[in-house]
């Protein structure tokens, strides 16, 4: 729901619930890169971090308390918390008369929570029951504003997905094992016998096994039939997004080790024969994508080129060697900014254009 006559022409209120979190300093930082289109932020946090100052805009900003009365006034809440603490606040937030936009995976998959990305589906945010809009996992927003651009010219029918997911995805748990872990093996000749590099990491942290000098063929959590919760996402999220309840979607997620940003090796079949050319202009005009596309000099998105980045990086453009209808392409995206708090801002950004019209 939203309150009877929305911000009634004055800037909207927003709160940033999660704001000491990891995704909410990134956050911050993109409100005070972005246009002015909010009129208090008011921050937001468990108690125990409630009357620390952060920065936003240059001014210093008290953090309150996450409890019921925080939400009164506020026309709109993003919400970067863990999954069971959105589950309980989101709809709180919501009776208060805010929209909500959480950033966690509890309303993804709800059938009357829209699951938007701006890019894409914009006019899906318009119709939200139960107040809430929901952002996409980190690792399907790498890659569907470049596969939402290509699919309204050509009609995606299957994609077959390959990800490999920097450590951030797991937090600030997964960044500081990587650390320890290259830390430990730094200066080694490790590697060329089996065990080296699980004998030198000893723990290896959130992951099944070390992330150092390795790859790991799992992200998330096990679910059915050997898949993994990560690979489940990229298949049902890319479906709501696109509104294609029945595409066929296949995807293998890989942990590597990389601090930030997500890449994915994409194979794209289309209803209509595709080629290089076409793809490359489609890319290259659309909005949140750059196309970083001459392998003979070099130029194709890599992690390294693409973290602290907005748009999502396209590179590697190839039409199937066997099938005319297929591409196959490379994708990057920094999974902290549009992977997570850029994408929340934006569809944030929408409901407050909406508010201020009303």
């Amino acid at each position: 729901m939203t309150r009877a006559g929305g911000a009634g022409g004055r800037k909207p209120t927003l709160a940033v619930v999660g704001a000491t979190g990891a995704v909410g300093t990134v956050m911050l930082s993109i409100l005070s890169e972005r246009a002015d289109v909010w009129g208090e932020i008011r921050l937001i946090a468990s108690p125990r971090s409630a009357g620390r100052k952060l920065t936003l805009r240059g001014e210093q900003v008290e953090v309150v308390a996450l409890r019921e009365e925080a939400f009164e006034g506020v026309d709109v809440a993003m919400f970067d918390v863990p999954d069971e603490v959105s589950a309980q606040w989101a709809p709180i937030a919501a009776s208060k008369g805010a929209v909500v936009v959480d950033n966690s995976g509890a309303f993804r998959m709800d059938p009357d929570v829209p699951l938007v990305v701006p890019e894409v589906n914009a006019h899906a945010a318009r119709v939200r029951p139960r107040g809430i809009i929901a952002n996409p996992n980190c690792t399907t927003l790498s890659m569907i504003v470049a596969m939402g651009a290509l699919h309204a010219e050509f009609g995606l029918s299957e994609l077959i997905v390959s990800s490999y997911q920097a450590v951030s995805g797991a937090g600030k748990e997964g960044i500081d094992a990587l650390r320890e872990q290259i830390a430990l093996v730094a200066g080694t000749e490790l590697g060329t016998h089996p065990g080296d590099v699980r004998r030198a990491v000893g723990e290896t942290g959130p992951f099944p096994a070390p992330m150092a000098l390795n790859v790991v063929p799992f992200a998330g959590s096990l679910k059915e039939d050997g898949w993994s919760s990560e690979e489940l996402k990229v298949r049902n999220e890319s479906r709501k997004i696109l509104g294609l309840p029945d595409l066929r979607v296949t995807a293998t997620c890989v942990r590597v080790p990389v601090i930030t940003t997500h890449s994915l090796a994409v194979h794209a079949r289309f209803e209509n024969e595709v080629t290089v050319e076409a793809a490359h202009e489609i890319l290259a005009g659309a909005p949140g994508v750059v196309l970083c596309d001459n392998p003979a000099e070099g130029e194709y998105p890599t992690p390294a080129d693409v973290v602290g980045t907005d748009p999502t990086w396209v590179g590697r453009v190839r039409r199937s060697l066997d099938d005319p209808k297929a591409l196959e392409l490379f994708v990057c995206g920094d999974n902290l900014r549009k992977g997570a708090a850029l994408n929340t801002a934006q569809i944030g950004e929408v409901i407050a254009a909406e508010l201020t019209a009303a």
